[in-house]
This record gives structure tokens, C-alpha cells and sequence, in this order.
């Protein structure tokens, strides 16, 4: 599928790029060239330390800010297909800092779409997050925001052979600033004492390699406008902390400013969503639903909270295991 194509990936040294570009690499030998497009000059230079282009030929290290239309369309030349990444992702930082949120998660979004249309990029695959759905934080509202201008991308494509899909999905597992390496270097340091904001609070599950294989997928398979969301569990965070570190004394407290007990995948307000097997869907009303897709009922949502796929303690106790294992 990515073989002698040309494919552009924004946010490239974060924990979603790295590992992207690590799955492509390993699995399609012949890419034409993977640009990896970030702003970060010190990442990018410890990354090149990985994959270093004396070795790597077809990548290519690109510096630059999605704020920066011009530098995107410089970077989008004879692109095929464009992975969105790159945003600001602190829920307090981005209470503080709405202008700043605004102007990567958003601004630079419509920057994509637009440089995406200049240059006849074929598919745009953009990455949102649990807190754009019913979003009671900035963050969330950026990524909503986020979500409608990619989608609204494919209004405007006109007679242009491109395709702008999104991808939201939860809580990555290990990702850089996630609750589970923050413990594991309280148990590692004998600190026995951890910050849990709720007792009830719950989030989802979902694994790096997971995410990118979603991204896969959508690349291959995703048609006009599609919102997709994969089938993951739920978990307790106060059930995960007792397992990998049992005897940590717990304190609670309270939630930071724009912070939810419980994270939303699909609302109850949002309509037409179909079950395409491995993946949900949520397609907008003038697009034609495949046949294999099975229209779901109207009152379906994700909730963390009373989603009816929760991990047990000893389902958790499985994960951890498996995720210490590979790192």
C-alpha cells in the first residue's frame, strides 16, 4: 500500500510518529520517501541518529510548524498521502494558553487542508482525540474544531482526487506524558506515593502499535469524510495504578481545570454510526454507506465509564506484563 508512495507526517518525533515511521519501514520496503515534518530541531536530530539517511534514503527531515502555510506546501510537494499528528496536547496547559492551542490545533489544521488541496495530495488521515467528543476543555474544542475542518475538507476538494479522513481514538498506552510510565518510575524509585486527580475516573485503552495500524487501515480503506473510531476498552486508572504498583499509598487530588472523570469516543448525540466490523464509523448524510456497514441505534455512545468493555484487574495485569515486556 505505502510502497512507491511519497507520504508526509506531521508531528514526526512524537511517540505516534516514531512509531509509525518504525511499523512503515519495517513493514513496506519500497516507500518512495517518508518526510518527516516537525519543529523540534533536537528531536529531529536524535532521530536521525535512528534512522539516519545514509542509511535510510528515502526519508527525508523536514523542520517546520504546521502554523506555517508555506512551509507545508513546500513540504507537500508530489506528497501522496499526508498523517496528521502534530498539535498541542496539554488539557491544563491548554487552559491557560488558549491562543497558543488555537493557532497549532486549528489554524494549522486549516493549513493542512489547504496545502493539501494545492498540491493533489490523493488522502489526508488526521488524528483527533477522545476530548473532541462533547468537549467540556479547550483542547477538546481545538480538536473538535480540528475534526469538522477535515472533514469539511472533502466539500471543498471540488474535482480533485482527494479524501480527508479522521481518526480519534483515546489515551495511547506508554505515550510520552501517560499515566503508566509516570508509575512505573514511582515504583522503579521506591516512591510510594501517587497523584490520582478521581477515584471513579476511567480512561481508554489503546496501544501504539494499535493506533498506527488504525492508520493503516484508513489509509487503505476509508472513503469521503469518514470519522472513525476503533473498538477499544475502558479502564479504571485507579485499578491500573493498584496493579502495576500495589503498594503505593493513593492520594487523591481533584480534577485539573478542563479535566473529565470519564472520556467520551462516540456521544449520544452523534448520529449515523456504523459498525464496519473492526472499526466504528460515523459518515456524514451525504455519503453513501457500503452495504457491509450495519447502521448502529441512535442512543449508542462510548463512555469510559459504563462502556460494556472494561478491562478486569487481571485483564490489566495481562496488558501491563505485555507492554513492560516490549519496553
Amino acid at each position: 500500500m505505502l510502497n512507491n508512495k511519497s507520504i508526509l507526517l506531521t508531528g514526526g518525533t512524537g511517540s505516534f510518529g516514531k512509531k509509525f515511521i518504525e511499523m512503515s519501514l519495517k513493514k513496506y520496503k519500497k516507500i518512495k520517501r517518508l518526510v518527516i515534518f516537525s519543529r523540534d530541531e533536537l528531536k529531529q536530530y536524535e532521530l536521525s541518529k535512528i534512522y539516519p539517511v545514509t542509511k535510510y534514503d528515502n526519508i527525508r527531515y523536514f523542520l517546520g510548524d504546521i502554523r506555517d502555510k508555506q512551509r507545508l506546501s513546500r513540504a507537500m510537494e508530489d506528497i501522496d498521502y499526508v498523517v496528521h499528528a502534530a498539535a498541542l496536547k496539554q488539557v491544563d496547559t491548554a487552559e491557560y494558553n488558549p491562543d497558543e492551542f488555537i493557532k497549532t490545533n486549528v489554524l494549522g489544521s486549516i493549513n493542512i487542508v489547504d496545502a493539501s488541496l494545492e498540491n493533489k495530495v490523493k488522502k489526508v488521515i488526521a488524528l483527533s482525540t477522545d476530548k473532541a467528543c462533547s468537549p467540556i476543555n479547550l483542547y477538546g474544542a481545538t480538536k473538535l474544531c480540528s475534526e469538522k475542518t477535515f472533514l469539511a475538507g472533502n466539500n471543498i476538494k471540488g474535482k480533485r482526487n482527494i479524501n480527508f479522513t479522521v481518526v480519534r481514538y483515546g489515551n495511547v498506552t506508554g505515550s510520552r506524558g501517560s499515566v503508566i510510565p509516570k508509575i512505573l518510575e514511582n515504583k522503579n524509585n521506591n516512591i510510594k506515593k501517587f497523584n490520582l486527580t478521581h477515584k471513579d475516573a476511567t480512561r481508554f485503552w489503546i496501544t501504539l502499535e494499535e493506533s498506527v495500524e488504525m492508520i493503516m487501515w484508513a489509509l487503505k480503506n476509508s472513503n469521503m469524510g469518514q470519522l472513525l473510531i476503533p473498538k477499544i476498552p475502558s479502564f479504571k486508572i485507579y485499578d491500573l495504578i493498584r496493579v502495576i504498583f500495589p503498594q503505593c499509598k493513593i492520594n487523591f487530588t481533584g480534577l485539573r481545570p478542563g479535566e473529565k472523570i470519564h472520556e467520551d469516543l462516540v456521544s449520544k448525540n452523534e448520529t449515523n454510526v456504523y459498525d464496519l466490523g473492526r472499526y466504528y464509523s460515523i459518515y456524514p448524510s451525504f455519503v453513501k454507506v457500503k452495504k457491509k456497514a450495519r447502521k448502529l441505534d441512535e442512543n449508542f455512545m462510548m463512555n469510559s465509564g459504563n462502556y460494556s468493555k472494561k478491562l478486569s484487574s487481571k485483564q490489566l495485569e495481562k496488558k501491563i506484563l505485555a507492554y513492560i515486556e516490549k519496553n
